[in-house]
């Protein structure tokens, strides 16, 4: 497969696991550490293997290695190929909007052959690997969803070179997750090691089936938390022991031979590694995959809101300098936010007392509630501290979410008819919404507010990407039925101080703040 530069590489390449299980009576280092005992590094049917803790930087990772690896897998997939979407599998684009490209993976392969050499008239297969580990004594494995997700036929291969027969047991798009099961028992297998994370410089050990050579391990540092690759609801762990295609699925453990997380992606202008891997957080991986055990669909906290991020500007704007946060864009109609009583405008700074600095991390914290339980979000209104205790609601598919979540919530407002038609503010031409102007631009009779008429080319509206048809909902902390509300706000904004004033626009159904510097 053609690889372009700075790719994000996702199947078949990354390895990283979960963890490893109790430390018992063990004595915790200022880091977080066991002080002594491995603990059940790797276990039996019924006894745990145990191994004792390096006392600080490890001469070498040999033993832990012998002790681990046996839990590891290799994982080799037949799927079948739409043949319209060949071409994609040589060389996806990435995806607009991330720093770099994203490109599923999976190892190369041809098309299937006649014995003759000619092009065989069944549909064409396509063989990849990727790698995996046991965590439970009765066959359950852990992999990437990227590996298995078009899987015809698993074979599962062992240290001892022994060959099984898998079926997936569940799937989780979201989270790139996946739980598969062999026939049999007494597995060697790891845990999952949450109460202990690593911190950046800390050693740490990957192990999987890099280019289907089987069992290698390979060794580095944490380099950071909390990285952003466009997926929603992971917060990974940056590494860089080397990882490559087919190492997908694979555990990575720390010196004391605790999983910290499952590999799935890297970060590479070649295709190989360059020293920058992604890892599924372990804490992530064993909430996922428990539930996928358990034959349950993955559900996730939903609270009906359209949200995004509070840029320094927008806070400027609203005298919450210095804030960081999320903001409320629209409401799902009678959805949890709606009936809680959260607000269009309203900055979200706190999900259940947790800090949250982007609209990502709002999403990540509320897909963590239980559904039917509480979420207290801390916010500002108008400038002030508030809080919203909102029921959490089931989170509906993509396709549901598509579809309501650009619906914004609000009092409905009556536009004023004794008003001019035409008034010029803030760069921009404002003509009142009527019956012409909203068959014109296509504008739901639910929409209320002013029409954007025309927009100056060289005001600071028209470098926002504020154009011609765009309708204002709100201004500063105001409802708008028409333009003399915008008047008002402007007035209310220039005698706090402001250089600038969040506007409310909707814009083919969907709202977005935009910060409008005001020019006197």
């Amino acid at each position: 497969m053609a690889v372009k530069t700075s790719h994000l590489i996702l199947g078949s390449l990354a390895a990283a696991a979960l963890g490893v299980a109790a430390f018992a009576g063990a004595n915790m280092a200022p880091g977080g550490f066991a002080q002594s005992g491995l603990g059940h590094l790797i276990k039996a049917a019924t006894e745990p293997v145990m191994e004792s803790a390096p006392p600080g930087q490890p001469m070498s990772f040999a033993d832990i290695f012998a002790k681990v690896s046996p839990a590891v897998v290799s994982i080799h997939v037949t799927s079948k190929v739409d043949v319209s979407a060949m071409p994609q599998l040589r060389g996806i684009p990435g995806i607009p909007g991330l720093p770099f490209n994203l490109v599923p993976r999976g190892d190369e392969g041809g098309d299937d052959q006649d014995d003759g050499g000619a092009p065989s008239k069944r549909a064409p297969k396509q063989m990849s690997s990727g790698s995996g580990f046991f965590i439970s004594p009765d066959g359950y494995i852990v992999t990437n969803n990227h590996v298995v997700e078009n899987a015809e036929d698993i074979k599962v291969i062992l240290k001892d070179g022994k060959e099984l027969k898998a079926t997936v047991v569940g799937r989780d798009e979201d989270t790139d997750l996946a739980v598969i099961r062999v026939a049999g028992s007494n597995y060697p297998y790891v845990d999952f090691e949450n109460r202990a994370r690593p911190r950046v410089g800390d050693w740490v050990l990957a192990v999987g089936n890099p280019y289907d050579l089987g069992g290698t391990a390979t060794a580095g540092i944490v380099s950071a938390f909390n990285r952003d690759i466009g997926e929603r609801f992971v917060d990974y762990i940056q590494i860089d022991a080397p990882i490559n295609r087919g190492n997908s699925g694979g555990p990575t453990f720390d010196v004391y031979g605790r999983v910290i997380g499952v590999n799935t992606a890297i970060f590479s202008p070649s295709g190989g590694s360059v020293g920058i891997g992604f890892d599924i957080p372990a804490d992530v991986a064993e909430s996922v995959t428990k539930q996928l055990m358990t034959g349950h669909k993955i559900q996730r906290g939903y609270i009906g809101a359209t949200i995004e991020d509070l840029t320094d500007e927008l806070a400027t704007s609203w005298g919450l300098e210095g804030k960081k946060g999320a903001v409320v864009a629209g409401l799902v109609p009678g959805g949890p936010s709606s009936r809680a009583g959260l607000k269009v405008g309203d900055v979200i700074v706190k999900v259940n007392g947790q800090d949250v600095d982007s609209a990502t991390a709002v999403t990540r914290e509320v897909a963590k509630a239980q559904v039917g339980g509480k979420i207290q979000l801390d916010l500002y209104r108008n400038g002030k501290p508030a809080s919203v205790t909102i029921t959490a609601g089931l989170r509906p598919s993509e396709e549901e979410i598509a579809q309501n979540g650009g619906l914004a919530g609000g009092d409905e407002g009556d536009s004023a008819g004794a008003e001019a038609p035409h008034h010029v503010m803030l760069g921009m031409t404002l003509a009142p919404l009527d019956a012409a102007a909203r068959q014109a631009f296509n504008i739901s009779s639910d929409t209320k507010g002013v029409l954007i008429q025309s927009v100056k080319s060289n005001s600071d509206a028209a470098d926002k990407g504020v154009h011609r048809g765009d309708v204002i909902v709100r201004a500063g902390d105001r409802e708008v039925t028409g333009t003399g509300d915008i008047a008002s706000a402007l007035a209310e904004w220039k005698k706090a101080g402001r250089t600038s004033i969040p506007l409310e626009i909707n814009r083919n159904g969907a709202s977005i703040f935009i910060p409008i510097k005001i020019d006197g």
